[in-house]
């Protein structure tokens, strides 16, 4: 049975280009772990590969949800997990790329659902309770969670203790300690701070240069307000189109979250995997991926590499 290869990292560090020279030497296929590229129409404001720069490689679990639809944690793990069973079965190598961590960790790690969902319907106590006081509720429902909030906005944390609480009941609490495949390789990519933070507000410009405020407004006008378009990028420019803020302010405001959250990124993934790291030089970043094909044809066998 092949292995299963999963790159890991923060936003902007490299997981991309690297997911395809692993691809190309290993002849694998890639499945995508962002929770953000499965949705269509959500293309620049999250650096989704194009067609035409996937080098002939198939891609898995991009594109297949309108934004309006629900995907859980357990329908993720669920699906990936179909998907790499029926590569190992082709004898192809899956290598699952991405920064969402805790669908990542669910696919990769034991951990179990319950199958059943939370009672969705209002909570008269929550309901109740001031905006501060459903900050604190979330910060003891999960504080990696809080930190990712406004304690201000009332819409955002009520959507992330809804998760939360659905977190909390359906996932055996217990699990998620060991690994769910025998043979699991897991590279990490991290790079100097200073560096990493340059990077993301050079993509954050690119991304507006390329039209992200184009794809905002074209969301924004088919009146969607799901948890796909809350995500940055999405969010601060919707604040904009809603008269809420400056342009200016907005993709300032879009360059200080995504700093935020890749420094989240890279506790989650240093405290909750068993990741084999390589920092990244990105002035030499054929060196940085040749370096991981050379561990992975130890790991993997060389036999294993395209000739």
């Amino acid at each position: 049975m092949k292995p299963v290869v999963a790159i890991v990292g923060p936003t902007g560090v490299g997981k991309t280009p690297l997911s395809l020279a692993v691809a190309t030497a290993f002849q694998a296929e890639i499945i995508s772990g962002d929770a953000l590229q499965f949705y269509r129409g959500l293309d620049i404001g999250t650096a989704k590969i194009g067609t035409a720069e996937r080098q002939g490689i198939l891609h898995h679990l991009i594109d297949f949800l309108d934004p309006e639809m629900p995907f859980s944690v357990a329908d993720y793990q669920k699906t990936v997990r179909t998907a790499i069973a029926g590569l190992q079965n082709r004898d192809i190598l899956p290598v699952l790329v991405g920064g969402s961590g805790l669908y990542i960790q669910s696919v990769l790690y034991d951990y179990r659902f319950a199958g059943t969902g939370r009672d969705r319907s209002p909570d008269p106590v929550t309901a109740a309770l001031g905006t501060a006081e459903l900050y604190e509720r979330l910060k003891i429902l999960n504080p990696v969670m809080a930190a990712k909030a406004e304690p201000e906005n009332r819409r955002r944390i009520l959507r992330m203790i809804d998760i939360a609480c659905t977190a909390t009941s359906d996932i055996d609490l217990e699990s998620g300690k060991s690994p769910y495949y025998d043979n699991l390789i897991i590279i990490g990519l991290d790079m100097p701070r200073e560096r990493l933070y340059r990077r993301i507000e050079e993509r954050v410009d690119a991304m507006m240069a390329s039209g992200l405020l184009a794809e905002v407004s074209r969301l924004h006008a088919q009146g969607i307000r799901s948890q796909a378009v809350a995500a940055i990028g999405y969010k601060e420019l919707y604040r904009y189109l809603d008269g809420d803020v400056s342009l200016e302010q907005a993709v300032a405001d879009i360059k200080l979250h995504s700093r935020r959250y890749a420094k989240r990124q890279m506790t989650w993934f240093r405290n909750q995997m068993d990741a084999n790291w390589f920092s990244v030089d990105p002035d030499h970043f054929d060196a940085t991926a040749a370096d991981v094909i050379r561990f992975l044809e130890k790991r993997l066998g060389s036999s294993q590499k395209r000739e």
